[in-house]
């Protein structure tokens, strides 16, 4: 099942009781909003600053400051490029310029088809497999430009085919 989107934006599930007027406990009712939307949209903002009369320039304050929270919505599969140290000094850079080739996205960027986001991530802790990437919940590990193609583009034949149908 998909996530509502800002065309279809119905309030969500803001737990009022969470916020109770104090400083600090805007960040449940962000998580909320992420939770529902997949990211917090202006619409969120804007709904979270009428209910808590907190100013949507102070939220978004907020929503930019922390990693944590997006502005924009994640592609249907989301490929985590770990940048550890393990990984950096054994090839993430190579890794993360097939994916560009690839899927044409940088890190932080979504196609323009919504399918795929790409990600740079601390450590993934599968540090005996660097390089490593995420694709959702699918690891990927001991990874070149020639085998990570193949993963690409089994995703991207993947997408071909949901498509079609």
């Amino acid at each position: 099942m998909s996530k509502p989107t800002t065309d279809n934006f119905k309030p969500f599930n803001v737990d009022l009781w969470k916020y109770d007027g104090q400083e600090g406990a805007l960040i449940p009712l962000l998580q909320s909003a992420q939770d529902t939307y997949g990211y917090i949209s202006e619409k969120a903002i804007d709904y979270i600053s009428h209910v808590t009369g907190i100013p949507s320039a102070d939220i978004y304050g907020v929503v930019t400051f922390y990693a944590q929270f997006r502005t924009k919505p994640l592609g249907e599969y989301v490929v985590k490029v770990c940048n550890g140290t393990a990984c950096h000094v054994n090839g993430a850079k190579p890794i993360s310029d097939t994916i560009t080739d690839e899927l044409n996205i940088s890190y932080d960027e979504t196609s323009d088809d919504g399918k795929f986001s790409m990600l740079s991530v601390a450590c993934i802790g599968c540090c005996s497999l660097a390089p490593v990437i995420l694709i959702n919940d699918e690891t990927y590990g001991r990874l070149t430009p020639a085998k990570l193609r193949k993963v690409l583009r089994q995703y991207k034949r993947k997408v071909k085919e949901e498509n079609k149908e």
